[in-house]
């Protein structure tokens, strides 16, 4: 059997002609889209490896040229452009496996094998191309993971159940599955089931009749109805009462969902994603979540990894989100490579999130075009991170408060006659940013936690230059 290689980085050809002919394989080798053409118009190939980048073009967008000339052959694509939307290009095309470099040679050819073995065995044959433009983006292969479980889901309607900690972009996927699946002409209905009152669930899910309840003066249709042909995505299901999960369970097991008071049966017509932030397993050990729902919604699980299992997607991430800040209007910035490494070297338990935060309130706040690290080091300590001295110590939590109190003097003692109002600021700094990142940045909510006076804390926001905004949930 023959493989037709398309690869111009010579470096990487050779490995992988080695491994095929390795494998049995009797590899050609090109290194343009026209000498492409000209092989597959001379030579039969049991499948064809293909890099995206070419001197001559782009590989994904001429592989209708490949179908005219071998409708069967299997494609495999490789690229180091390592978005989403390169893996959904790719197996848009009806591709038969898509492989971000740096990928594992063995797997490759294994792959191959398994690909001029069966033909064609595409992962779906989408007819036309899904777009882009979802923040999804990271080079990691814990990522790459992520962007192909959701190429395996676009041309079919399988339940999807979404795992990972708060701020990794649970319904970011979820949305990449509506937008660029079958069901992206219909409504993407999103529901946070944690901050539903218990007594009013099954009324927001599966919709009341008038007079179901007191208050109930109209018809009300659920979220289940007004996804009908499109995404209802169910957020925080491990959070769901147990009443509301077993009347979820018995509406995805009928098919139908009855409104409360009424009798009669709707037929369901949306996909169900789900997602959370807790470990089902123990959840279920502990009587708190159903097992048979659990089952029932983990047809097709996809984990999104915390950003301290990725650091290497960290500066990806931050000139993303520098391009996006300045997109909506804050300044234009560019990040330096010594501060993009230490950016790569926080903790961001916050995830993704955080570091959006992070990024929007840097662009704003920032001197220079160019971010540097002197620039990031302030807001880092007001955040809690970066070099533990003085009152970040104890927002890290790493030395008692008396410890933290020397070792702010010794590092940090202004003149006299300003130590009191020095220190008390920069205690508020770490602290008043720790709130605010707990309440999203609802000033309310802050004043209320700290037991002060909302007119207050939004005097020292601003004497301390703290733009709350910069804490909004938006990610």
């Amino acid at each position: 059997m023959s493989v037709l290689l398309v690869e111009d980085d010579m470096s990487i050809a050779i490995v992988i002609t080695a491994a095929l002919e390795a494998e049995g394989f009797d590899v050609k080798h090109c290194q343009t889209i026209e000498e492409r053409d000209r092989l597959l118009s001379q030579h039969t190939f049991s499948a064809m490896v293909t890099d995206v980048m070419l001197p001559d073009g782009d590989g994904i967008e001429t592989i209708g040229r490949v179908r005219s000339l071998r409708p069967d052959m299997p494609v495999l694509i490789l690229s180091a452009q390592n978005t989403l939307d390169t893996a959904v290009r790719a197996t848009d095309t009806g591709a038969f496996e898509y492989f971000p470099k740096p990928f594992d040679i063995d797997e490759l050819a294994r792959t191959v094998r398994q690909a001029a073995g069966n033909g064609q065995g595409s992962v779906h044959d989408g007819d036309e191309p899904l777009g882009d433009g979802l923040p999804l983006v990271g080079r990691s292969p814990a990522m790459q993971s992520v962007f192909r479980m959701i190429t395996r889901v676009l041309r079919n309607d399988l339940t999807v159940l979404i795992l990972g900690e708060s701020g990794t972009g649970k319904e970011l996927v979820a949305e990449a599955i509506h937008q660029l699946g079958n069901r992206r002409t219909g409504p993407f209905i999103a529901v946070n089931t944690a901050a539903i009152p218990a007594e009013l669930i099954e009324s927001e899910l599966f919709g009341h009749e008038k007079g179901a309840f007191t208050g109930a003066v109209a018809r009300h249709e659920g979220k289940f109805e007004q996804a009908a042909g499109g995404t209802l995505f169910l957020d925080e299901i491990g959070d769901m009462p147990m009443q509301a999960q077993t009347r979820l369970l018995r509406a995805l097991q009928s098919g139908t969902v009855r409104r409360v008071g009424g009798r009669e049966e709707i037929k369901l017509d949306a996909r169900i994603i789900a997602a959370t932030n807790k470990d089902l397993e123990p959840e279920i050990a502990a009587g708190r979540f159903r097992e048979d729902l659990y089952y029932r919604l983990n047809v097709v699980p996809i984990s999104m990894p915390p950003l301290r299992d990725r650091p290497e997607d960290i500066e990806v991430l931050a000139r993303h989100f520098l391009q996006h800040a300045a997109n909506e209007g804050l300044p234009k910035r560019q990040l330096t490579q010594e501060a993009a490494e230490l950016l790569r070297k926080q903790s961001w338990r916050g995830n993704v999130r955080e570091l959006k935060n992070f990024i929007y309130r840097l662009a704003l706040l920032a001197r220079e075009d160019a971010i540097d690290v002197e620039s990031i080091v302030p807001l880092l300590a007001a955040d809690g991170q970066g070099p533990q001295t003085g009152a970040t110590a104890v927002a890290g939590g790493e030395v008692d408060i008396d410890t933290a109190v020397s070792q702010w003097l010794a590092a940090e003692r202004p003149a006299d006659g300003s130590i009191y109002a020095s220190a008390m600021a920069a205690f508020e700094r770490p602290l008043f940013a720790e709130i605010l990142k707990e309440t999203g940045g609802n000033q309310l909510r802050a004043a209320h936690a700290l037991g002060i006076n909302r007119n207050t804390l939004r005097k020292r926001l601003s004497e301390l230059e703290i733009d709350p905004e910069a804490f909004t949930r938006r990610l």
